[in-house]
């Protein structure tokens, strides 16, 4: 069964990964996890006066803040995990990583946001449900 665990680096991360770990129910061997975070994308005008080199840094550079304390955790509690990064939209690209990769499940931390709230600014994981037909465990 193939896992992706969609990972920021939030407090609803944490939470996230303290519950797989804690729970045999998302444990074991047959279990194939991958950790994704999504950067922001840098706003044209700003990618064209920083230059590629330095954008691409940058991002290299956010993932590795995200990804590097999800990944030594994970491993302290014995699990192997891939790690991926992308760019782009957080909802949308972690969707498409989700189906484009044939993931059975995306396991992620949601803040738990009123109605009115994910009406006016949506959330990520709303656009992850509302755009990928891979099952969501929520996290809260």
């Amino acid at each position: 069964m193939k896992v992706l665990l969609a990972v920021d680096g939030s407090a609803y991360t944490k939470k996230m990964l303290t519950y797989l770990v804690t729970h045999d129910v998302t444990m074991g061997d047959s279990l194939e996890y991958t950790a994704l975070t999504v950067c922001p994308e840098v706003p044209p005008r700003a990618r064209k006066a920083l230059g590629k080199a330095t954008v691409d840094q940058y991002y290299a550079e956010e993932s590795e803040k995200i990804l590097s304390p999800v990944m030594k955790f994970l491993k302290k509690h014995g699990m192997n995990v891939k790690s991926l990064s992308k760019v782009g939209h957080a909802g949308e690209t972690i969707a498409k990583i989700a189906e484009d990769g044939k993931y059975d499940l995306i396991i992620m931390g949601t803040q738990g946001v009123s109605a009115l709230n994910k009406l006016v600014m949506g959330s990520v994981s709303t656009k992850v449900l509302a755009q990928c037909s891979v099952p969501v465990l929520l996290i809260r």
